[in-house]
């Protein structure tokens, strides 16, 4: 049973059309990218999945069925904007919308107290909210996504305003839950950092989806007759070899149709060349995105 089903959604706010008949589906214990550029549509379809927007079209399945007060002590909800009360110190905040997810004081205050350690927090737990940098209210809001143990974690834009330790921090932390059997769906218009963390994803852009699938297989489908060398010694022409191109340390090989890798690796290994990297050049969701927008603009063109 999918923890997430979305079937043909749309919602209109006047004359825009924020989600445009949009399908997907999330399946137990899965990290699943939901993608696209600011505006694209993925802040509101979070909202209809949890009930906040009722859709104009098609129908939702959270966790076996509609979405009930009981299952919402069962997600976890990281919003794009912080949900948290400003003028109130850190820990009785935390502490008191853990309590509406059902934890006990005890239970909350030993959660808690873990949490803020390990997000370097204990120290300013004391603190107004208000006072604290964006960085710790993102890390803060994180906790409050979590702190129940959910089973569907939904968290939306979760690397705004984090620096690269803290942003490591919480790939790790969502890899933790994950492990632990949680269901996540990460929105995002970082698309690299999906890369890193997600095993399927839906790829959104004015509304509709554009891109659906495992990401290996997406990548596989829009790779190009490309490869990626690394020698120790400097590459010598070759033939079949149409432009060359530094790549990250490697060089970037751009191949003639007609030929393939094995037949370049095969000159490499005539010549001498030792290689110490050869893999065909798989597109970043970056590039594929681009290509996918940009053919779109061209067929309304």
């Amino acid at each position: 049973m999918p923890s997430v089903e979305v079937n043909h959604i749309s919602k209109t706010f006047g004359s825009v059309r924020a989600v445009d008949d949009v399908s997907f589906v999330v399946n137990p214990g899965e990290i699943f990218g939901l993608l696209g550029p600011n505006g694209a549509g993925k802040t509101t379809t979070i909202r209809v999945l949890l009930d906040i927007f009722k859709p104009d079209a098609g129908s939702v399945s959270i966790l076996g069925g509609a979405m009930t007060e009981a299952k919402k002590n069962l997600i976890g909800y990281l919003p794009e904007e912080r949900g948290l009360y400003q003028d109130i110190s850190l820990d009785r905040c935390l502490t008191y919308l853990a309590s509406l997810k059902g934890l006990n004081p005890g239970e909350a205050h030993q959660r808690i107290g873990e949490y803020l350690e390990r997000f370097d927090l204990a120290s300013v737990r004391q603190k107004k909210v208000k006072e604290l940098s964006k960085g710790m209210q993102q890390k803060a809001q994180l906790i409050v996504a979590l702190v129940h143990q959910p089973d569907l974690i939904i968290i939306d834009e979760p690397f705004a305003s984090l620096d690269p330790i803290n942003t490591q921090m919480v790939k790790d932390l969502l890899l933790e839950q994950r492990s632990r059997g949680a269901t996540i769906l990460m929105s995002t218009h970082q698309m690299h950092q999906v890369e890193e963390l997600a095993d399927r994803f839906v790829l959104i852009d004015h509304g509709q989806a554009m891109l659906y699938g495992e990401l290996e297989t997406i990548r596989r489908d829009y790779s190009s007759n490309d490869l990626l060398v690394r020698a120790t010694t400097p590459l010598p022409p070759l033939p079949g070899v149409i432009r060359t191109e530094p790549h990250n340390g490697a060089v970037k090989l751009s191949l003639a149709p007609e030929v393939s890798p094995q037949e370049i690796l095969g000159m490499l290994v005539a010549r001498g060349i030792c290689v110490e990297q050869f893999e065909i050049a798989m597109p970043t969701l970056d590039e594929i995105f681009i290509r996918v927008v940009q053919g779109r603009k061209e067929d309304k063109a």
